[in-house]
């Protein structure tokens, strides 16, 4: 959330801003009138309080020369002030209150560098990793080849839990969590530290970290208890230290969190995403940064260098895109993707978001740290290290033999048992 200020005393940045993004100005006019409505029923209801000081002090002193008389007319005069006083304070609180759900709704200001465009076809390259793999044969899909191999069993898990969930059987399991043990040592290794998140939020929390307005819809709630499934463990490692003042000493905070997501995926997608691309869960690990507002940028850079080295070092092809302004969502200040190489699909598709939220989320958090010129809002960072059900669909296209076993990442094999091949499952 943007803070008032910004409304107040440089309202052209926020309207500059989303011009650049193709929004119109509806929202920020909403807002700024409503905070002038609220100011003006602060000062009447600061005027009445006034008034009702003054008109005390009067009945003292009337009372006291004994003039009961002018003490009944001033209290006549006041005697309905009080109400008064409740109904412009209710009706300024009102007017907060609306003021600060539209201004909920109104994005981050975006990062000059972000580039211009209307959707994801506008977004730029930044660079290309690994070579692209080349086959003697025509590559499969992945959903083709998790068939042939047992890997995975939709069928069965459609029975016990709907479509888009799945059983992971086999090497291809075992794969899976050499994926997620490797990224947690790596990021350990540069200093952050794993976190397992719970993997409920209350909405309060929810509400800080995101628009709640655009992504409840992929959201699992639990009713009656008021709960949503996290979708990331992004959201509630980011809203970890909510209603705090940090003390500038733990800054930054780098954490590495590892949690199951769950989101709805609603809506009609390709065939290269059938299998286990876009499912109701998986398994991701994640990158958080927590700092002083100077620090962000290099921190971003930091995050996405995090990623290159990971993905560099699974032998995978990939690039790198700088989102564009018609593609970014409601709270990244600036954005990057990774997107890997699917033979099969041919087609490169999103394995790893990393953004720089900048104050927009601590914001909404009311997250703060000490300075010497007084309390001021943190920033916030995020990125995917390794979405594991994504990874493995690159891993499965990308070094697939002829034969449909797959080979095993050179630095995955250690705990792989020194396997160079997931095989077939035996049902």
């Amino acid at each position: 959330m943007l803070e008032m200020r910004l409304f107040r005393d440089n309202p052209e940045m926020i309207r500059a801003d989303h011009d650049r993004r193709g929004l119109p100005h509806d929202m920020i006019d909403q807002v700024i009138d409503l905070d002038n409505r609220w100011k003006d029923l602060r000062y009447q209801v600061d005027q009445l309080r006034k008034k009702r000081n003054e008109a005390a002090r009067g009945i003292a002193a009337a009372k006291k020369s004994g003039d009961k008389e002018e003490a009944n007319r001033i209290l006549s005069e006041v005697s309905n002030i009080g109400a008064k006083i409740e109904q412009l304070g209710n009706e300024a609180d009102e007017a907060e209150n609306e003021r600060d759900q539209v201004r909920m709704r109104i994005p981050n200001i975006l990062h000059e560098s972000v580039p211009i465009g209307n959707d994801d076809t506008k977004n730029i390259e930044r660079s290309l990793h690994g070579q692209i793999p080349e086959f003697t044969f025509k590559p499969k899909v992945h959903n083709d080849l998790i068939e042939q191999n047992a890997w995975v069993d939709l069928g069965r898990a459609a029975k016990v839990a709907g479509s888009r969930f799945y059983y992971l059987k086999g090497d291809l399991a075992r794969l899976e969590m050499a994926l997620q043990q490797h990224t947690i040592e790596f990021l350990v290794e540069r200093g952050f530290t794993l976190v397992q998140p719970p993997i409920m939020m209350n909405r309060e929390a929810y509400e800080g970290v995101t628009d709640l307005s655009d992504f409840e819809t992929v959201m699992y709630g639990i009713q009656p208890d008021g709960f949503y499934v996290i979708a990331t463990s992004e959201h509630p490692l980011t809203a970890m230290f909510m209603d705090e003042i940090i003390e500038p000493s733990l800054l930054p905070i780098k954490m590495v969190g590892v949690s199951p997501c769950f989101r709805r995926e609603v809506g009609a997608h390709g065939l290269s995403d059938k299998g286990i691309w876009r499912v109701h869960q998986f398994t991701k690990v994640e990158q958080i940064v927590i700092c002083r507002p100077e620090d962000s940028w290099e921190h971003h850079e930091e995050l996405l260098q995090n990623c290159i080295d990971l993905w560099d070092g699974l032998g995978l092809h990939y690039r790198v895109v700088d989102i564009c302004t018609g593609d970014m969502g409601t709270v990244a200040a600036k954005k990057y993707d990774l997107e890997a190489w699917l033979p099969g699909a041919d087609a490169y598709k999103e394995v790893v978001s990393c953004s720089n939220c900048t104050d927009y989320q601590a914001n909404r958090l009311k997250m703060r740290y000490r300075t010497a010129e007084g309390n001021t809002s943190v920033h916030t960072l995020n990125s995917t290290a390794v979405a594991t059900s994504r990874a493995l669909v690159a891993i499965i296209e990308q070094f697939q033999e002829e034969d449909g076993r797959v080979r095993i990442p050179e630095i995955l094999r250690p705990y792989m048992g020194g396997m160079n091949y997931i095989e077939k499952s035996n049902w």
